[in-house]
């Protein structure tokens, strides 16, 4: 006769062969609705995971299974069931749609730090966060913002001139991110943090490991599943980092608080500017006056923290790739200057407006190249929440759509020479409008795009008005990385020579 644990154990060996054979029947579904992509083989139960290695490996990985005429693969990686895709009319089908919007499901990685903000969040959380944010970023308020490029930037200029200038290199990306994240808090949420004074390095080195973790959480199986992570020493890090990540936060979000609340007449804060602008109300104003509708304090500050880590970190990769990439093209750099004494004339050291920034057209084209070449966001992922047609198929409902915009800001049919640096590639305009994607596009696109464009502008003018930029004479080889921004892990070196203006 069977005693209780033989039947309990008959139970659980049934049930698990039922799951284990409706598993297979899905699998067996699925992968007959997407015979029209190339598939990769894999494992039932663990998928493709052997096809990808090292995170440092995922661009090259993804762009040799791409290496197909449909420039698609389907694949199931661990839990997930996947496309990914650089083909021009998928891309445009999927960031065109006002429906398929949900974001891919390994964003939820970032939940623990940056919530369901702006970023991360679906359906009408997004629309609302979208709809109370959008006014931040109109032109008018972009114009003012220029005054703080100038005032961070010059702080930069001195640090570099004092401290690199004369070495055989510099890394150069610390300088960068520290006045990138001055500017994101003066710019944003209208306080002064002095990043670049050394105030705040605890939390810029925050998020650089919080980057990693988050990358190696994507990339395991098991570190995929909340309770297991919990086992991981990674764990432990990243309760550490969120400790430092959203004290930051919450010390500039009570600091603004405290600079309103000790402004009697806060009116005077919205009237006129020291040119006689009319003065806009910050993002994280615009947040904290919405407390009273939609947005609760906790809702602020994952607002705060989205805005903190994308606002800088994006941005410093871009500029610092940048830097890299012009160290080898003294060509370049000449144009740039060439332009630049043209608009600003004999007097470097005057602020720049922001007309001059709307007038520097070479300059924006050198941007495009760069932001093309080493994108800062390299994938973007959205998951189906239903069947959906595409063309003659059907692409099944929870499938995660993986789009390339590396590969796609590479590929060949749309950029010639694609590997090449070329600004004046830019200077045609029939390119199709999602053959370059440095800020995605469609619903989703980033809302901040104007404002990084006119920073790039900025950071990358007052260094090209300051210094020659040249290789290193330091032995170095960038550790190119995809950990949610595509940068350098062990930093970039150049060498700085400053430049006679006259």
């Amino acid at each position: 006769m069977l005693n209780t644990s033989q039947i309990i154990l008959s139970i659980i060996a049934i049930a698990l062969s039922y799951i284990l054979y409706q598993a297979k029947k899905v699998y067996i579904a699925r992968k007959h609705l997407t015979k029209w992509i190339p598939q990769v083989p894999g494992s039932l139960y663990f998928g493709a995971k052997s096809k990808f290695g090292p995170t440092k490996d995922r661009i090259k990985d993804t762009a040799r299974l791409l290496d197909n005429p449909k420039k698609s693969v389907y694949l199931e990686f661990l839990s997930n069931w996947v496309i990914i895709t650089q083909d021009y009319d998928l891309m445009e089908f999927i960031l065109s749609s006002n429906e398929l919007i949900t974001k891919g499901p390994h964003y939820k990685n970032l939940a623990k730090w940056l919530g369901y903000g702006l970023l991360i969040a679906n359906g009408q959380k997004w629309k609302t966060s979208r709809r109370i944010i959008t006014p931040t970023f109109h032109f008018s308020i972009l114009e003012q913002f220029v005054d703080v490029f100038n005032s961070n930037e010059a702080i930069m200029i001195e640090k570099l001139k004092r401290e690199a200038v004369g070495k055989k290199g510099v890394e150069i990306y610390s300088y960068i991110t520290n006045c990138a994240l001055d500017i994101i808090c003066e710019t944003a949420m209208g306080v002064k943090m002095d990043s670049q004074q050394n105030k705040n390095k605890e939390y810029t080195d925050a998020v650089k490991d919080m980057c990693e973790i988050l990358a190696v959480r994507n990339l395991s199986f098991w570190k995929n599943w909340d309770w297991l992570f919990r086992l991981s020493p990674e764990y432990k890090r990243q309760q550490k980092n969120l400790k430092i990540l959203h004290g930051f936060t919450n010390s500039v979000i009570e600091k603004r608080k405290k600079e309103l609340e000790s402004n009697k007449d806060i009116k005077k804060l919205e009237e006129e500017d020291s040119f006689g602008r009319k003065r806009r109300k910050v993002f994280l104003d615009l947040l904290l006056e919405s407390t009273d509708n939609s947005l609760s304090q906790d809702d602020i500050r994952k607002e705060v923290d989205t805005f903190m880590f994308a606002g800088h970190d994006t941005t410093s990769s871009a500029a610092t790739s940048g830097i890299l990439l012009l160290s080898e093209r003294p060509d370049i750099q000449k144009s740039i200057r060439d332009e630049l004494k043209e608009i600003i004339g004999s007097d470097r050291d005057r602020p720049l407006t922001y007309s001059d920034l709307h007038n520097m057209t070479y300059l924006e084209l050198v941007v495009k190249e760069i932001l093309r070449i080493k994108p800062p966001v390299p994938f973007i992922a959205r998951q189906l929440t239903q069947d959906v047609k595409y063309k003659d198929h059907i692409i099944p409902k929870d499938t995660m759509i993986s789009l390339f915009l590396y590969g796609m800001n590479r590929d060949p049919d749309f950029h010639n020479d694609p590997d090449k640096f070329n600004p004046d590639r830019f200077l045609s305009t029939d390119k199709k409008a999602y053959s370059f994607l440095p800020f995605s596009a469609g619903p989703r696109n980033c809302i901040g795009q104007k404002y990084a464009m006119l920073e790039l502008k900025s950071m990358l003018a007052k260094i090209l008005m300051n210094f020659e930029i040249l290789p290193s004479e330091v032995p170095h080889e960038p550790d190119f990385t995809v950990e949610i921004v595509y940068k350098s892990k062990n930093g970039v070196y150049v060498k700085l020579k400053e430049v006679d203006w006259n």
